[in-house]
């Protein structure tokens, strides 16, 4: 089979891609190079520049290459940029992935994997979410996420491809220095990004009813990320593709609070990274943690790495690409 990975030659595609070949499985990728790069690739690797909008374009990769599968990666995902820019999200993050399934429909694939995310959730109040927790996304990204689930599900059932959906907890780290997330985003990140300044990290609300006032999230390494694709696409090889519709979460089933981060951070980085307090920001949980059995059972997939050691990789690539922060 040869797998088409829209998006990837960004952060996640990138290690998505360099699993799959350790796999042992042909790939080609799709990405528009707004926020990825080409030299995240392997030379063997064919790169389509170009849009998910672009359906001519889509499917004539689709052709050529002789794509069987499909892994849909390539999203906006800026939750505050989608609350000023509905209309773009939903342009992009829905009618991007609906022209990549009509292409997919139109060239007979079989199998389909979406990323998904879990902002699909919104503010639940659970211990663990699980798969069958309802779903109120606070956000129009979270929105554009739900609906692709939703609409990868029905193109699945009407033209017989097997479907997963995989939704993400909170992804740090990188499988190498050269792979780290080049955005600052996420809380590693920005903390990073502060202590390089000589700032303190910013904590947002210290009075959660939490252990320790902050809020609680469960951290992925991304390379955990990058072998739960690899085992959905086998699971999907394994069954021809039609008899699988599944949606799953990937995370570590644990709980790490802001502060726990920050205490690893300065841990690792040796240097103060005790935080300073501000105001809550509207809208964050004050604990959100995945249940991971249902990809256990599933895909017979768990996490490998810890905290610690998301957070030891994601510094050396920080430090690659910002090397005044070993000063």
């Amino acid at each position: 089979m040869t797998w088409l990975i829209t998006g990837g030659a960004g952060y996640i595609g990138a290690h998505v891609v360099r699993a799959l070949l350790e796999d042992g499985k042909r790939v080609v990728v799709l990405d528009d190079l707004s926020t990825g790069s080409a030299d995240r690739l392997p030379a063997e690797v064919p790169l389509v520049t170009g849009s998910t909008l672009d359906g001519a374009l889509v499917e004539s990769a689709m052709r050529e290459h002789g794509v069987t599968g499909v892994l849909h990666i390539a999203a906006k995902k800026q939750v505050g940029e989608s609350v000023e820019q509905p209309l773009r999200y939903y342009h992009e993050n829905v009618e991007g992935l609906r022209v990549v399934l009509a292409a997919a429909a139109a060239t007979g694939v079989k199998s389909f994997l979406l990323s998904s995310s879990a902002a699909v959730y919104g503010m639940p109040d659970v211990e663990l979410v699980t798969e069958e927790t309802p779903c109120v996304p606070m956000s129009p990204y979270g929105e554009t996420k739900r609906v692709g689930e939703w609409l990868v599900a029905a193109t699945g059932r009407a033209h017989g491809m097997g479907t997963v959906s995989l939704r993400y907890f909170n992804v740090a780290g990188a499988a190498t220095a050269e792979l780290g997330d080049p955005a600052i985003l996420n809380l590693v990140p920005m903390v990073f990004e502060r202590l390089t300044k000589g700032q303190q990290p910013l904590v947002f609300g210290d009075d959660y009813p939490t252990p320790d006032g902050t809020c609680i999230r469960d951290y992925i390494h991304v390379a955990d990320v990058a072998s739960a694709h690899a085992a959905a696409v086998r699971r999907l090889e394994s069954e021809g593709g039609e008899k699988t519709e599944l949606v799953l979460n990937i995370g570590r089933g644990e709980g790490v609070s802001v502060r726990g981060i920050l205490d690893v951070i300065g841990e690792v980085t040796g240097r103060d990274a005790s935080g300073e307090v501000v105001a809550r920001r509207p809208g964050d949980p004050a604990r959100i943690v995945a249940s991971a059995e249902a990809i256990s059972k599933e895909l017979g997939w768990e996490a490998r790495y810890d905290v610690r050691e998301m957070i030891g990789s994601a510094w050396a690539g920080w430090c690659l690409r910002h090397p005044e922060a070993r000063a």
